[in-house]
């Protein structure tokens, strides 16, 4: 597949795996207070697998975590990583094409980390992923501030409010900035999460 300028190259999300992004990016702290065991966890732009595996982790044997990403490449780290750390969890990888997820699973949680400022159309990718979620379920996205302006992040929320989708709170993430949303009427604007 003939990368576009806007994705993250497979060679490069080798190099973003390292033991200092674990530390400033710990999936432990980001994620623990919104996976549980047995739940069905969605990985959207799974990279070289640093959350995927950490979420395999949470969910346990009981639960199932699919992996996300337009590079096959990324998928082969993930399947390696998840063999290497003999993992129990059941972990799908699932090819998306660059205008659509293309599943129709329905899942207890969804993480967008640092990837939807490569989507090409961010309003048809959170229709999507909106509808992939339980009506119990949430959708964590972070962006990176370097990357991505308020406005733009602005932009991505009122694109999920558009999709049905609630923000419940901004959670503290480092270097980013950050919204997670439930299924739900949407707030009229951030400031109404008071």
């Amino acid at each position: 597949m003939p990368l576009s300028i806007h994705v993250c190259p497979w060679w490069l999300a080798r190099s973003l795996d390292n033991p200092i992004r674990r530390l400033i990016h710990s999936p432990d702290k980001i994620l623990g207070g919104y996976i549980e065991p047995g739940q069905t966890v969605l990985d959207l732009g799974c990279g070289s697998g640093t959350f995927t595996i950490a979420m395999a982790r949470m969910v346990g044997e009981a639960g199932r975590v699919i992996a996300v990403d337009v590079q096959e490449e990324m998928h082969q780290m993930v399947r390696q990583k998840a063999v290497e750390e003999g993992l129990a969890c059941p972990i799908t990888t699932h090819k998306s094409e660059p205008d659509g997820i293309g599943m129709s699973d329905n899942v207890d949680f969804a993480l967008a980390f640092y990837m939807i400022h490569e989507v090409p159309d961010v309003d048809a990718f959170l229709m999507e992923v909106a509808n992939l979620l339980k009506p119990s379920g949430r959708l964590l996205i972070a962006e990176p501030l370097i990357h991505v302006s308020e406005s733009s992040f602005k932009k991505t929320v009122d694109a999920a409010q558009l999709a049905g989708l609630r923000p419940v709170s901004e959670p503290k993430i480092r270097f980013s900035r950050s919204m997670l949303f439930q299924p739900g009427n949407a707030v009229n604007s951030r400031k109404d999460l008071g």
